[in-house]
């Protein structure tokens, strides 16, 4: 196995398109588990630590520019008034070590369905920034995920930065694990109330071959919250509306069984998480705060 370190992003594109096959590793917290299993062994590895515009953040009037690389320590301190739901997702990864390792960049390379930001990512309406000696290109977060741990860059392509929509309402972020840390997702999901386009986002994790939206479910109660007069009166949703919510949320998933949790358990926590999501961020709506209060 050859490692290539080089000191700048130009010299990382072109290290990429010359050598397709390197396998980037920043936080190294994914790649490495593959490796000392020997569960994966490239041929290359290319390095991205030196490069330190990865490890920066932007916060503009609409959205958040976050490079690949910004821990998700980061995240939780500096970042949890735009980013709430990504904040709280950052909360849930693995240990303090691999929080000040990890970043949303290695998730995404990844493309594992469990990764624990993809469901934030999606509630949130994020953009993924990839670039390549060919020039730079903009994947909505809707058209990232191509298969089971497969996504849609280009084998000469890397992430630069993923661009997420600042919160412009409350956010919420659960996931089911056999333990508090250090634990692979059984299943999550993630919620986003946009109340200046009076929609809602949803992401499903751990719970389909890739993160998901439960697009049904979303189409559902936007037309249930506009027709009721809801984003206007701010009235306490109904119970008939979270419970149909929450049952199309679980028909949006498409679960296995496997030794952290069977299909049917799968579906029936993310029901119980998206209606009480629900209930913990029309709450906040309803006071006009965006409080991260009622996260698992």
């Amino acid at each position: 196995m050859d490692f290539l370190r080089p000191a700048s992003w130009e010299e990382a594109l072109a290290a990429k398109a010359a050598h397709p096959t390197a396998v980037p590793i920043a936080g190294g917290t994914d790649i490495m588990v593959e490796i000392n299993f020997d569960h994966r062994r490239p041929e290359y590895l290319l390095d991205l630590n030196r490069i330190g515009e990865l490890s920066e953040w932007a916060v503009g009037a609409e959205t958040v520019e976050l490079g690949a690389s910004v821990p998700y320590t980061r995240i939780m301190e500096d970042l949890r008034a735009a980013l709430p739901g990504l904040a709280l997702a950052s909360h849930t990864v693995a240990s303090p070590q691999i929080r000040n390792r990890g970043g949303v960049g290695g998730n995404l390379g990844t493309a594992s369905p469990a990764g624990d930001a993809h469901p934030a990512l999606l509630a949130a309406g994020a953009e993924v920034e990839v670039e390549s000696v060919r020039g730079s290109r903009r994947i909505p977060i809707d058209d990232f995920y191509t298969g089971v741990k497969r996504n849609a860059l280009a084998a000469d392509e890397l992430i630069r930065s993923v661009h997420i929509r600042k919160a412009d309402g409350p956010q919420q972020f659960s996931k089911v694990g056999t333990r508090n840390a250090m634990v692979i997702a059984v299943c999550a999901f993630g919620l986003a109330l946009h109340p200046a386009t009076r929609t809602v986002r949803t992401g499903i994790g751990s719970a389909a071959p890739t993160p998901v939206r439960a697009s049904a479910a979303e189409d559902f109660l936007n037309a249930a919250l506009d027709e009721g007069g809801f984003w206007e009166s701010g009235k306490v949703i109904t119970p008939s509306v979270a419970r149909q919510f929450a049952t199309l949320v679980s028909a949006a998933c498409n679960p296995i069984d496997d030794v952290r949790g069977t299909a049917a358990y799968r579906r029936h926590a993310v029901g119980i998480m998206a209606r009480r999501q629900l209930n913990w961020t029309w709450e906040q709506y309803r006071r006009g705060g965006r409080t991260l209060e009622g996260a698992a």
